[in-house]
């Protein structure tokens, strides 16, 4: 099994808590609900950190697009399901939350017809966990913390290093029940956790912890797991667990339960307790524990209702309900001859700081950072919480260290879009005005003004001031939906080519008006011009036929006089003629002066 150090080493895949990005739409809402903000926005898409991440699974149960799920071990079951080797289920108490009370009864069969040898409740571990606690507590500083949550113990490790030495040496109901079923079933069985927590993957892979538990599914993997094989909770018969807790152990999913367990334990002092549940209020224990008085135990739970609020879980039920079931069950009855587990010696949590690398960040660098996303000023600081962080400080302190983008501020970029708009309608060539639902103007811009030889002052006056207001007239009672034609402005010497269109959510009307006054005189110009080319090409070409006519007859003439010619000199050869007839044949043929 791969340990928790060598998943940290690889990416967020390779991470219990994975990212689709195909999925992830840029919407910052696991930067809102994550309590270390352990998100990093690399363009536009968010990734988890695992070094910073608690794993308290709060990004999947908040991701509206579904992008986050956490690594699926049921094929590692399945594997380990046919090895041949005997194998136990330790099921967490939460189930009560996660099933109906029919299914409940129905759920250690469901176990058995997978192939688990032996099916127990987690509660039996804590019980064992709670007289634990209680024997130290005679001896511990105060104010001692349990660790039973491994998303409380991680947030220790790593952002509360100073809170360790109040940690008490007992292992989570996890792992002291894995440990007990080893004592009592051999140390050769396979032991798989089932619950609603996917930081139980996570402890169960911690060092100190190898080989007490195999496998850890969540309650929804379990039902996957069931679905693929084949068995239908509708289909089975009622069974029960092979163990149960003596006392309140069922209780510890709750926040208190554990303190209620350890009450319930012979000879325990009465502390003065707090349990707390709830990143929030977790968090705020943690940065004043040193100062807490008159407190000498301190119970926590990261998730806000205790653990039938876990990440694992379908949450199909309602928190009441989830919260009533874990009640009950605790309340039921053991009708049965259950194991016994008598007080033994349980492993303990090896602490160990794992405060994560950040970038330090200096008081000049985040002014700078303010200044470039517009809040120079303390009155420009929203503190919004669009971006997913508290405040524009820290927003600007997570882009510094690499956690988070410039774009993530809403009001900064709406600005800026509008900055761009105001700037492309001021720069334009096409004149623009903006109408209220009244035809008043109630702004123009630059080109506008050119075209129609106005100021800003025209603002406040009707459109009917300026032109005719029957195309907006037209857009406003509904008889076009867009008004796109070609209008000559005497008044202005101006030709153009107008859009109307009406803003309804706004109840606004938009004229855009492109100025083509050049276009038509250079029409015009052009038109002029092919007459005259035509004109041109008629009196050359009655021309070029006149002179063809000529030198046709040119040609007749020329044609006829060598054709009496040769009829002459054919004469003179045939008659022998003398040398007084040639002479006269050579002056008939000189070219006449």
């Amino acid at each position: 099994m791969t340990t928790a150090g060598e998943q940290e080493a690889g990416s967020d895949r390779a991470w219990l808590i994975r990212t689709d990005k195909a999925q992830c739409r840029d919407c910052y809402r696991c930067i809102r609900v994550c309590p270390v903000k352990a998100i990093r926005m690399e363009h536009g898409q968010a990734t988890i950190v695992p070094e910073r991440c608690v794993l308290c699974g709060a990004c999947i149960r908040e991701c509206p697009q579904h992008a986050r799920t956490h690594r699926n071990d049921i094929g590692t079951a399945l594997a380990l399901l046919r090895s041949g080797r005997r194998v136990a289920a330790s099921v967490a108490p939460a189930f009560a939350a996660e099933f109906s009370e029919w299914e409940q009864r129905r759920l250690p069969a469901a176990l058995r017809m997978l192939g688990f040898d032996f099916v127990g409740e987690t509660a039996a571990g804590a019980e064992l966990v709670a007289g634990h606690t209680a024997s130290l507590l005679r001896t511990a500083a105060a104010p001692s913390l349990g660790v039973s949550c491994p998303a409380v113990l991680r947030l220790a490790e790593l952002y509360h290093p100073n809170a360790l030495t109040h940690i008490l040496p007992v292992c989570s109901p996890m792992i002291a029940h894995a440990t007990a079923l080893r004592q009592h079933l051999g140390e050769d069985v396979v032991v798989m956790f089932i619950g609603p927590c996917i930081a139980k993957k996570w402890e169960a892979e911690r060092e100190e912890y190898r080989d007490v538990v195999n496998c850890v599914l969540t309650f929804g993997e379990i039902r996957d797991l069931l679905s693929e094989q084949g068995i239908d909770l509708n289909c089975l018969e009622e069974s029960m667990f092979d163990d149960a807790p003596r006392g309140k152990g069922r209780l510890y999913p709750l926040p208190g339960g554990m303190t209620a367990c350890m009450h319930g334990t012979a000879d325990v002092p009465e502390p003065a307790t707090m349990a707390l549940s709830g990143a929030e209020d977790v968090r705020t224990m943690f940065a004043d524990l040193a100062g807490m008085r008159g407190v000498r135990h301190i119970e926590a739970l990261f998730c806000a209702h205790g653990c039938v609020d876990g990440a694992g879980g379908a949450l199909a039920l309602g928190l009441l309900d989830r919260i009533a079931g874990v009640s009950r069950h605790a309340g039921s009855r053991i009708i049965h001859d259950a194991l016994r587990y008598e007080h033994m010696l349980l492993p303990a949590p090896a602490l160990r700081v794992q405060a994560p690398q950040e970038k330090a960040v200096t008081e000049s660098a985040l002014r700078e950072m303010l200044s470039r996303i517009g809040k120079a000023r303390p009155e420009d600081e929203l503190n919004c919480g669009a971006c997913g962080y508290g405040s524009c400080r820290e927003k600007a302190a997570a882009v510094l260290q690499g956690m988070a983008e410039v774009d993530m501020c809403m009001p900064h970029m709406r600005r800026r879009a509008e900055q761009r708009s105001d700037r492309i309608i001021e720069s334009t060539p096409n004149g623009i005005v903006i109408l209220d639902e009244h035809f008043t103007i109630l702004s123009v811009n630059p080109a506008f003004q050119r075209m129609f030889m106005c100021s800003d002052a025209i603002c406040g006056r009707r459109i009917s001031y300026l032109m005719d207001p029957a195309p907006f007239e037209q857009v406003a009672t509904g008889s076009a939906e867009r008004v796109d034609h070609t209008v000559r402005h005497e008044r202005y010497g101006l030709t153009t080519r107008q859009i109307v269109y009406c803003l309804r959510d706004a109840r606004q009307y938009v004229g855009i008006f492109v100025n083509i006054t050049k276009n038509t005189a250079d029409e015009a110009r052009l038109r002029e011009l092919r007459s005259r080319t035509v004109e041109q090409a008629r009196e050359l070409l009655a021309h070029q036929i006149e002179t063809a006519q000529n030198i046709t007859a040119l040609l007749g003439e020329s044609a006829a006089r060598g054709e009496a010619l040769v009829e002459h000199l054919l004469d003179l050869v045939q008659d022998n003629a003398s040398g007084r007839e040639v002479e006269i044949w050579q002056r008939s043929t000189a070219t006449p002066s």
